[in-house]
């Protein structure tokens, strides 16, 4: 039978990543992660796009963004999901000030996954 341990993280005690990302609960499979990020610059471009070794799920709370997945352009906004499989090219264009959770699979943080 699994450990029945159980875990808790506060966003106010949560690590920070490079990326601006707050590292919320995470388990051995599965990590959550909290977004809040200024609008991007007016006419400014997308981030550089990236591929990682993980798959991320995610939920808008607040705030509008553009999602670059594979050469296609999908616009966020509150109430709706969205998936990046493991390894696809992406990157966000953030519209308006904006929240989100997003669940990775493995975890983004461990073995350094988050790094580049």
């Amino acid at each position: 039978m699994p450990e029945a341990s159980i875990f808790k993280t506060n966003q106010q005690n949560a690590a920070t990543g490079e990326m601006g990302q707050t590292y919320l609960a995470s388990g051995q499979k599965l990590a959550m992660r909290l977004w809040q990020e200024a609008p991007s610059e007016p006419g400014s471009e997308p981030k550089p796009e990236t591929r990682r070794d993980y798959e991320t799920v995610g939920y808008v709370i607040a705030g509008r963004a553009e999602l670059h997945l594979e050469g296609k352009v999908v616009q966020l906004q509150p109430g709706d999901s969205w998936v990046v499989p493991q390894q696809a090219a992406h990157t966000y264009r953030i519209d308006e000030s904006f929240t989100a959770v997003e669940a990775t699979s493995p975890p983004a943080r461990a073995d350094e996954r988050d790094a580049t």
